[in-house]
């Protein structure tokens, strides 16, 4: 065979994208499979066996339809683009999610899905419940917490609460996160699977979970309702109320739906009751809410019978799994707890061990300031001793000096006797010198009187003895040479003589006024340096009496 001839013998597909919640797929489709057959592929891509649950979703002109099983792909009204876009999402929900999701995979996706929609705003929810259903979402993502790795901020980067609840609060975003934390902290030990099943189990409680809203309007007065499909029936809610129903069928007492053009009827199983007829704004609309009455009735009537061998088996597997996973997060719990207890014993040794390190430290630290205070100590009782030695040598001198000092007082008080004595000999002499000073004042004050008295007669007497002469010896007064002899030859009168004597005994006189003056002199002299050395005793004295008041 050539390969131009197997060329031929290949199929021709074209490019599907299959979007779900969290991942995007690409598969070649070929051009004769039906819508079954891309799902198929999906599903086994994802590893899912809980089929019924989901479809394969796609926009056109503005309206949300699900790929039709049974017709091929490329028959039905799908976008004209490449690659196609399919939505991977689920179509029908479970009345109870713990009893009927049983793998894994679908238990995420219904996470993943559930979650979206109450984010976008899809499923109301109250802000408690929002923060509850956070902590689990956190849980899932990231384990247990701990505080050493999970600092404040972690979850900046998160959305995890509706934009009505962050809006409806004036909280910031730190203020939320410490919300969400307390909560996750609790959650400690719940595995990814167990905390996404507990945020399903909250939120299938919510009224709008699992519902699909259609616009309708009454056949008789056109109001405007809303019909809701979920697991448990249809419903029929006002237009601004999509919490509780007015009015509701549930599957099991609803015998038929059919729908003519735009118009949809449901017949009760009680033939009694009214038939309820709505008309909804295009025909498509009535194909997409006869297609989920159909599959919501269907799985509602397969719950309410026996499993079939795949179901039982896919439920025996999944205890199975559950029981094995429940023995591998015990085993792993107790390896995490056991790991724990090691690492915190590890600790504990570390840090005991770094104690006794720092106390063996400081244990050496005061050996050593021990060693260094005994060599301290040594040194100052050394330094002590010849302290003390000198002290004792200082005070061995002190009481010398105490006892030359107490000599030295008493020498002092005696030469302070004595020289008060030689002062007070000194100031007799003083006044004794005063008033010999005065009386010899007085007596060289007489003198001098006397010798003036003397010198006035004597001058007189000469002048009368040169008158006399010259009466008497005229010649005398030509020849004035004469020799003392020969005057005192001559025969002179009697009072001539007396002149004499009388000269003679005041020469005597000055003489012994000059001799008297002199040694007046010499005594006042000998008295003033008497005086002097007085005055330097008396000094040192002072000086030494000054000092020795010092050195006590």
């Amino acid at each position: 065979m050539s390969i131009r001839g197997l060329k031929k013998k290949q199929p021709r597909t074209f490019k599907v994208k299959i979007i779900t919640v969290d991942a995007e797929m690409e598969f070649s489709c070929e051009m004769k499979w039906k819508g079954k057959d891309l799902f198929d592929l999906v599903c086994r891509a994802l590893g899912l066996r809980e089929t019924w649950f989901f479809g394969l979703q796609y926009t056109i002109k503005g309206m949300c339809t699900w790929l039709k099983m049974d017709k091929k792909v490329l028959d039905q009204e799908i976008p004209k683009e490449d690659p196609v876009s399919f939505h991977f999402l689920a179509k029908f929900y479970p009345e109870k999610v713990e009893e009927e999701l049983l793998q894994e995979i679908t238990q995420h996706l219904f996470f993943l899905q559930v979650k979206k929609q109450i984010l976008d705003e899809e499923i109301y929810c109250s802000p408690e419940a929002t923060v509850l259903l956070a902590s689990y979402a956190v849980q899932a993502k990231y384990g247990d917490y701990d505080p050493n790795f999970h600092e404040p901020g972690f979850l900046a980067h998160d959305e995890l609460l509706p934009k009505r609840v962050l809006r409806q609060y004036q909280l910031t975003a730190e203020m939320w996160e410490e919300k969400i934390t307390a909560w996750y902290a609790e959650h400690r030990g719940i595995a990814r699977d167990e905390a996404e099943m507990n945020y399903l189990k909250i939120a299938q409680d919510l009224e709008m979970y699992g519902v699909n809203y259609f616009p309708i309007a009454q056949n008789k007065n056109h109001t405007d309702l809303l019909l809701g499909v979920d697991a448990k029936g249809i419903h029929i809610y006002s237009i601004n109320n999509r919490f509780s129903p007015n009015k509701s069928f549930e599957w099991s007492a609803i015998r038929n739906i059919s729908y003519s053009e735009k118009e949809l009827t449901i017949k009760p199983l009680d033939k009694k009751a009214e038939v309820f007829k709505f008309f909804s704004s295009q025909l498509k609309v009535n194909k997409l809410i006869l297609q989920l009455c159909i599959g919501n009735h269907d799985l509602f009537m397969r719950r309410r019978k026996v499993d079939s061998i795949e179901i039982q088996q896919m439920k025996a597997q999944a205890r199975e799994e559950k029981a094995r996973k429940k023995m591998e997060n015990q085993r792993l719990a107790r390896e995490k707890q056991l790991r724990e207890e090691a690492e915190r014993a590890k600790e504990e040794l570390e840090r005991r061990l770094f104690q006794l390190e720092d106390e063996a430290r400081q244990a050496n630290e005061a050996l050593l300031r021990s060693q260094e205070a005994a060599e301290l100590l040594a040194e100052k009782a050394q330094i002590a001793e010849e302290e003390a030695k000198l002290l004792a040598q200082n005070a061995a001198e002190a009481e010398q000096e105490r006892q030359t000092l107490e000599i030295t007082a008493l020498k002092t008080k005696e030469e302070k006797r004595l020289m008060e004595q030689k002062m007070r000999e000194a100031e007799l002499i003083a006044v004794k010198l005063v008033k010999e000073s005065d009386r010899r004042a007085k007596e060289a004050e007489h003198l001098k009187q006397d010798l003036h008295e003397a010198r006035e007669a004597e001058r007189k007497a000469k002048q009368k003895l040169l008158d006399i002469t010259r009466l008497n010896y005229p010649h005398m007064v030509k020849y004035p040479q004469y020799s003392p002899t020969d005057t005192r030859d001559a025969n002179f009168d009697k009072g001539s003589i007396k002149l004499d004597l009388k000269d003679i005994d005041l020469k005597r006189l000055s003489f012994e006024i000059e001799r008297e003056r002199l040694d007046y002199i010499e005594k006042s002299k000998k008295f003033e340096d008497r005086l002097k050395e007085l005055k330097s005793e008396i000094y040192a004295l002072k000086l030494e009496e000054k000092q020795s008041g010092l050195y006590c």
